[in-house]
């Protein structure tokens, strides 16, 4: 890895690029609520927290993670990925939080990171993809389709990455563990466990093997086969904006 991949790689990993994901929580404190155990001692909410982010994880890795590498390999399909995400994604409230989130990536793209794209032909081509896309969707209108730039998360890391000078396999890994750590810190927020808990988790070989084997799992699948693995999880995103009182925007 050179310095200036090293560089960004520590950028995109970093917990204070605002992204807004912290303000999600994957539909966790849906699943808090709908599945309150009769025995609420630490060990039964870490156990359930676990499997959830497991779970979570696996799914993220089946229906995003291809559009992610698609778009990483090939930064021209950016615009046709959108539209296929938008298209495969029926939960209204995470189709919400992707494109937030995205369009939050065009932002810190066009007003941090576009000056030091990375040297070589790939990266400059994903780079000037990336922000052509970004310029463009500040005037997109439905088309006689009703299709229309959306700007989801998923693809357009996966050009940020390759514009950064990224490897295909850092990209994949980053993506997924930016998603746990996201949901991480919504247990924390969430009273599952504590900071110091939330870390050692983050550090733990379960974890790594599991984000490991998700990627390799979903490494040459193409994006007409992704598929949701989880369909419950669905279920709890969908039905945060039902809760009484949240904390969470998903």
């Amino acid at each position: 890895m050179t310095t200036t991949s090293l560089h960004a790689l520590l950028l995109l990993s970093d917990s204070a690029l605002p992204l807004g994901s912290f303000a999600f929580s994957s539909g966790l404190e849906s699943f808090l609520s709908h599945n309150k155990p009769k025995q609420t001692s630490n060990s039964t909410r870490l156990l359930a927290f676990d499997a959830f982010l497991e779970q979570s994880l696996a799914n993220v890795a089946s229906t995003a993670l291809p559009h992610v590498l698609t778009a990483y390999d090939d930064p021209a399909t950016v615009e046709d990925l959108d539209n296929d995400f938008d298209a495969s994604t029926p939960c209204t409230v995470a189709r919400r939080a992707s494109v937030a989130q995205g369009r939050a990536l065009l932002g810190i793209w066009e007003r941090a990171f576009k000056d030091s794209a990375a040297d070589g032909v790939e990266a400059q081509i994903a780079a000037k993809e990336l922000t052509a896309y970004a310029a463009a969707i500040k005037t997109a209108k439905p088309d006689s389709f009703g299709l229309q730039l959306n700007g989801h998360f998923s693809p357009l890391f996966g050009v940020a990455c390759s514009a950064l000078g990224l490897t295909a396999e850092d990209t994949a890994y980053l993506f997924l563990l930016n998603h746990a750590k996201a949901l991480l810190s919504a247990a924390v927020r969430a009273s599952v466990m504590g900071p110091y808990q939330s870390q050692a988790m983050l550090a733990s070989g379960k974890l790594q093997a599991c984000v490991k084997a998700c990627v390799d799992r979903e490494k040459g699948r193409r994006v007409s086969d992704t598929a949701v693995t989880v369909p419950v999880m669905d279920l709890w995103m969908g039905r945060h904006e039902l809760l009484y009182s949240r904390i969470f925007n998903s």
